[in-house]
Formats: structure tokens, C-alpha cells, sequence
């Protein structure tokens, strides 16, 4: 991928548009004694929405250009393990530190020093700012998972900072 500093700058910039617009959902959302609160709420789950989105789509397009040999895996673990390793890699210029599994669908990948958070690292006063620098990356996660032909949830948490866990929950159809 890019430069780093490339692709950070580009994702705090679009962090930081979506959430600047946040104020307006759009139609659907009235006004009323508690209107502001409720249309601030309503358009943060939509900017999340459409950052988790959009890494959806980068996540699908980066899972077109793996090469064949990686559409083989036989096992979901195998799936996961790929994109520990060489996705992250390919995105973030690092492996991710850990990944645990209950072996009944559900992952849990954990980076300790997560790229896109290290520079809010200086404070608790930024976890709750968190989320919203997370949802691009769960959409590029559940995108490439996608691709190889694996439906699944994918949310996030952080519980102190630059350390973030991404939980996987594979969908059985």
C-alpha cells in the first residue's frame, strides 16, 4: 500500500469530515426537547456506518487483488491467520500481535499498537474518540473476509490505548 503517513492522513481527514456533518442525519430525525440530542446520535451512527462502509469496499478490493493461491485456504483459521499476517501487513506495514479463537466461529485479533490510534495514545481522554477511528478498519477486515467467501460481523473495542481487539463473529448460512 502507500506510504503510511499517506493513509493515515487520509483517514484522519475522513474521520474528521464525517464527523464535522455529524450534526445533520438528514431527513427522518425531528426536533423536540431532546432534537439535538437525537440528531447527534442519529448522524454519528450514520458517519460510522459510512467510514465501516467504505473500509467494506477497500477490504473487497484489496481481497481482489490477493493472489490465487490465497483463495485456497481450506479453514477459517487459515483465513484469519492470512489476514493477521500479510493483509495487515500490506495496510498497516505490521503483523497483528495476537489472534485468539473459541474454535465455534468467533475470532478475536488483537494489534497492541494500533497505527491509526497511536497518535491519540497520549491521553484517556481520547477513548472515547476511538471508535470512530476503528469502524473504516472493521469494514476493510469483514471486506476481505468477504471476498474469500466468508460472511461475518466485525466490531471493535479498545480498552486502553494504542491496543484495540477486533472481534470476528463468522455468520453460518
Amino acid at each position: 500500500m502507500a506510504d503510511p503517513a499517506l493513509f493515515e492522513f487520509l483517514h484522519t481527514e475522513m474521520v474528521a469530515e464525517l464527523w464535522a456533518h455529524h450534526s445533520d442525519p438528514g431527513p427522518g430525525v425531528s426536533a423536540g426537547p431532546r432534537g439535538e440530542e437525537a440528531r447527534a446520535a442519529a448522524g454519528k451512527k450514520m458517519s460510522l456506518c459510512v467510514l465501516e462502509g467504505m473500509g467494506f469496499r477497500v477490504g473487497q478490493a484489496l481481497g481482489e487483488r490477493l493472489p490465487q493461491e490465497t483463495l485456497a485456504f481450506r479453514e477459517e483459521l487459515d483465513i484469519l491467520k492470512f489476514l493477521c499476517k500479510d493483509l495487515w501487513v500490506a495496510v498497516f506495514q505490521k503483523q497483528m500481535d495476537s489472534l485468539r479463537t473459541n474454535h465455534q466461529g468467533t475470532y478475536v485479533l488483537q494489534d497492541n499498537s494500533f497505527p491509526l490510534l497511536i497518535r491519540m495514545a497520549s491521553g484517556l481522554q481520547y477513548l472515547e474518540e476511538a471508535p470512530k477511528f476503528l469502524a473504516f478498519t472493521c469494514g476493510l477486515l469483514r471486506g476481505a473476509l468477504c471476498i474469500l467467501g466468508i460472511k461475518s460481523l466485525v466490531t471493535a473495542s479498545v480498552a486502553s490505548l494504542p491496543t484495540c481487539k477486533f472481534q470476528v463473529v463468522i455468520q453460518k448460512t
